[in-house]
This record gives C-alpha cells, sequence and structure tokens, in this order.
C-alpha cells in the first residue's frame, strides 16, 4: 500500500490523524500512463519541464510593476486617491507574484536548481505570507490529501464558511453563497495578521503531523512578519504626509484585492459542481489510488481564456498542477490534451468548466446547495 503520510510520533498530548492510505498502483493504472505519456511528450520535443523565457519575461514585469506600485505609493509624487489606487494595483502585483513566480518555486518547477527556487520562493513573504507554512500545507496536505475531509487544510475553514459534506450545518449557511466573496477577500490579511502564526504552531496540520517546529523556521517566520510589517505599514506611516489611518486603509484595501483574487482562483479549482469529498474508511482507506483521486477532486476552467492563464499562473490547469506539480505552469495548456485522453482512455472524469464566470456561477451554486444540505449528505454531483 502507498502511505500517504509517515507514521508520526505519537503523545499523550498530541494524537494524530489516522494516516490514509490509498489503494495501490499497478503498471497498467491511469497514474502510470500518463507520467509516460507526458514524459514522453517533454522528451520528444525536447522540451525542459522548467520555466522557459516567456515565464522569465513575465516574472520580470510582475515584479517591476510591484516595486514600481510600491515606490510610487512611498514618493509623495501622487495624490491620495492616486496612492489608493496604486495600493489596489499593488495588491493585484502581490496576488501574481503569489500565483504565478512563489507558488511555482516553491513546488520546485520553476527551475532545477532548488537554491533559485528557494529565492524566488521567498518572494512569498513579501506577500506578508510564509513559504514554510505554505510548503506544509500546500505542497503536501491539500496536494496529497485533496477534498478530504479533515485531511486537506483548504476546506477546512472557518465554520461560517460549509465547504465539506462532514461539517456542521448552521443556519447561516443558507447566506454562504452571498457572504463568501467577501470572507474570500480576506484571505491574505488573515495569512499577514494570524493564520500563518496560528498554523506553524499546531502540530497537526490537515493529514499531516508534526511533533516539533524547527527553531530556524521559528525565527524566520519572525524575521520576515517584522520585515513585512516595517516595509508595508511603518515605513509608509513614516514617509507619507497622510495620517496613520489612512495608510492603514490604503493597506487594508491592498489586501482585499490581493486575497479575493488569490482565493477565488483555488476555490473554482476544488469548491465547484462535479468535484467530490471522498471518505477514509475507519481503517484510514481510500478506494483510489492517487493520482485517480486528483480527477475526482479537482477541476478545470476557462483553459481556453489566454488572459486568465497568463495572469493567474495556469492555475485554471489545475488538473494538470495537480498530477504534475513538478512542472511549470507554462507548459500546461500543452499537456491538458495528453490528460484529458489519457482520462477517457482509463474511464476516469476530467471535469472542466468552459468559462471563467461560469465557473463562477457553478462555485456559487455550490455554496447555496452545501448551505441547506444535511450533515454527511454530499451535493449532487451535476454540472450545468
Amino acid at each position: 500500500m502507498i502511505l500517504a503520510t509517515e507514521k508520526p510520533t505519537t503523545s499523550k498530548a498530541h494524537v494524530p490523524l489516522k494516516k490514509v492510505i490509498f489503494k495501490k498502483l499497478t503498471l497498467d493504472g491511469f497514474q502510470k500512463d500518463v507520467n509516460d505519456r507526458v514524459d514522453q511528450y517533454f522528451t520528444s520535443n525536447n522540451i525542459s519541464k522548467s520555466a522557459n523565457a516567456g515565464m522569465v519575461f513575465k516574472t520580470i514585469w510582475i515584479l517591476i510593476g510591484w516595486l514600481a506600485t510600491y515606490s510610487f505609493i512611498i514618493s509623495g509624487l501622487v495624490s491620495p486617491l492616486g496612492m489608493l489606487g496604486l495600493a489596489l494595483m499593488h495588491g493585484f502585483f502581490s496576488a501574481m507574484i503569489g500565483l504565478n513566480i512563489a507558488h511555482d518555486a516553491i513546488h520546485g518547477s520553476y527551475t532545477k536548481n532548488p537554491k533559485l527556487n528557494h529565492i524566488l520562493g521567498l518572494s512569498f513573504n513579501f506577500m506578508g505570507a510564509n513559504d514554510y507554512v505554505w510548503k506544509i500545507s500546500h505542497n503536501l496536505v491539500h496536494h496529497t490529501y485533496t477534498n478530504i475531509p479533515d485531511h486537506d487544510g483548504d476546506i477546512d475553514q472557518p465554520p461560517i464558511l460549509r465547504l465539506q459534506p462532514n461539517q456542521d450545518l448552521w443556519w447561516v449557511h443558507r447566506f454562504q453563497h452571498v457572504y463568501a466573496y467577501f470572507l474570500y477577500s480576506l484571505a491574505t490579511l488573515s495569512w499577514v495578521l494570524l493564520k500563518d502564526y496560528k498554523k506553524f504552531f499546531q502540530h497537526q496540520l490537515g493529514g499531516h503531523y508534526r511533533k516539533d517546529f524547527p527553531k530556524k523556521e521559528i525565527i524566520r517566520l519572525f524575521f520576515y512578519k517584522a520585515l513585512y510589517y516595517t516595509i508595508f505599514l511603518v515605513v509608509p506611516i513614516l514617509v507619507i504626509d497622510l495620517a496613520w489611518y489612512w495608510i492603514v486603509f490604503g493597506f487594508v484595501a491592498s489586501h482585499l484585492l490581493e486575497g479575493f483574487t488569490v482565493a477565488v482562483i483555488f476555490m473554482l479549482a476544488h469548491i465547484i459542481e462535479g468535484t467530490s469529498f471522498p471518505e477514509p474508511s475507519a481503517n484510514g482507506n481510500v478506494d483510489l489510488p492517487w493520482a485517480d483521486l486528483q480527477m475526482h477532486t479537482t477541476a478545470n476552467f476557462a483553459i481556453k481564456n489566454k488572459v486568465v492563464n497568463y495572469l493567474f499562473g495556469g492555475l485554471n490547469f489545475q488538473i494538470e498542477h495537480h498530477l504534475f506539480p513538478k512542472v511549470c505552469h507554462v507548459h500546461y495548456p500543452q499537456i491538458a490534451q495528453i490528460v484529458k485522453q489519457t482520462a477517457k482512455d482509463h474511464k476516469l472524469p476530467y471535469i472542466e468548466h468552459e468559462t471563467f464566470f461560469g465557473a463562477i456561477a457553478s462555485h456559487t451554486r455550490f455554496l447555496k446547495q452545501f448551505g441547506t444540505t444535511p450533515k454527511g449528505v454530499l451535493v449532487p454531483n451535476v454540472m450545468s
């Protein structure tokens, strides 16, 4: 059997979740077949799986835009209203750094050079988040236990949002399709001020158990948080000729746009009509190989929309990303048809929504249905 996690050391104070065991791989199974076909594509076309020149160019202009908007904000050369506009632009550039640059780098898919990936991944800390926490909660937990209740931290949100079937149903959830989008806008602000600290010192992060917290990472957490607060709050308050509360207002406005952008992109990939929420058995068994699980829990959207694909790190090709997280996102459009055909050959679903706003509508319907569906009952897998 393939173990999803290593067996953790238990203690009286911290008892880990039962480890998840996926169904055994077979040589004629989907995972082996899709890996072989995609590898053949890169080999036969003599293409690297890492970033190409277009990706490098995109990285440069995103970083320039991010630095330029910040520089103009603190320069004192623009009006207060202009500063607000620049703050919103800065928030959007920050989201693009996270979705395009840091995301690939932390996965190790930007380049084959681990040191360069690490350096580029540090840009995540300049969004106010923490790369170490993200590496565990996203790379390890979310990618391993996608949509598995109590194991995938991405569907374990504050209880006012009901995103999984075994969560208690509250009366307020019937309105979550209305207020959810405002809560999404708080995503990165939550990372900056609360969630990273909370997650860092949790022994159980979704399906992953940690007995200890590395001292080096504790130092890095507080160092980069202090650096972020200094650059984006203290310095503007000191150098901009406005009352401090207007600076804080601009800071929050920047994060509202940044958080909304990041959260919505990730929600459309898993919390949408057609996706499933597999429950492990009492023994922790999931009756699917890992790659097959991804096909039941992950969705693509707007894959023909070049603007969406370019700006948001190819994460509208979420199926390809989950199956091949070590492949730079610039290659997803080229391998998507290979993955789709292989899924068809193995009689597996390939969930996709044609347009961005169609995916938004589907996610909204999903939230509305989950807002009234009793605990333990799955939302019907019916795609419109």
